[in-house]
């Protein structure tokens, strides 16, 4: 398993990222995040301890299919028909008419979708931003409309749950129609499931968890033995499907957004 995120890390030097764009659009706007603790669902060896997350600005919204569109006519080398399919499976961007056209069922504002963990990467990169971590993701995404970390709340968890529950629709929504949580971040649930950097070190262990083997707990039929919170389904869900997915993988229901340094930001007002 070390082997497949020590390749991951080498075959992403060479992405196809030319210069840094600018977005014109007003989803542009990042939410301050100032940082807190995170409870991962596992830990090394069962051990659960919260992770402290530093500050660091969050995209308010998914990133949208009219943003991506002015991505790819900027970066011919992600259009449909030029990505290259170690970076993109057969079904990137199959929602969309063609290399540059929308489908006839996307909408402009509505999430990008079928997109790969590369490319994702690769546009987060050429607008001078990052992808968040899964620590930075589930900080924002545990937080209600009124409170910071909502796990605990009952109602909170079945909301999200329903929304787990459904099938994805034929026509995705645009993205900010659903209530912003405290950070004022919009859509982390609801919509689509997300990218993060580190989705894959749910299957590292060596290096970012400081032991020598697999949690074999992780991937059996007795996945909530030694979980923090047994009682939060929609983390289990969310770490099942991070747990199956290749960094060339695009489905319709998973999109992105980006993040970007608390530094890096303030630095660059």
């Amino acid at each position: 398993m070390r082997r497949i995120s020590i390749l991951i890390l080498v075959v992403v030097v060479n992405l196809p990222i030319i210069g840094h764009g600018k977005l014109s659009d007003s989803h542009e706007d990042m939410a301050l995040i100032k940082g807190g603790k995170y409870k991962p669902l596992y830990g090394a060896n069962n051990n659960s301890d919260e992770v402290s997350v530093s500050p660091f600005y969050i995209d308010r919204f998914p990133v949208t299919n009219k943003l991506f569109l002015q991505f790819v006519k900027e970066n011919p080398n992600w259009r449909r028909s030029n990505v290259k399919k170690l970076f993109a499976d057969e079904n990137y961007l199959k929602n969309w008419k063609s290399d540059l056209e929308l489908g006839q069922n996307v909408l402009p504002d509505a999430p990008v979708t079928n997109v790969s963990w590369f490319v994702a990467k690769a546009y987060c990169e050429y607008y001078g931003k990052r992808l968040p971590t899964v620590a930075e993701w589930e900080l924002v995404a545990q937080a209600s409309a009124k409170q910071a970390d909502g796990s605990k709340d009952p109602n909170y968890i079945r909301q999200i749950l329903e929304w787990y529950s459904k099938p994805t629709q034929k026509i995705i929504p645009a993205v900010g129609q659903n209530e912003k949580n405290i950070w004022g971040v919009y859509d982390m649930h609801g919509l689509v499931w997300e990218w993060t950097s580190d989705f894959f070190s749910a299957m590292v262990t060596g290096e970012s968890r400081g032991d020598s083997g697999l949690e074999r707990n992780l991937f059996c039929g007795s996945g909530s033995v030694g979980a923090s919170d047994f009682k939060n389904y929609p983390a289990f869900m969310r770490f099942a499907f991070r747990s199956s997915l290749k960094a060339n993988y695009t489905t319709n229901n998973l999109g992105f957004r980006c993040a970007k340094d608390f530094y890096q930001r303030s630095n660059e007002k």
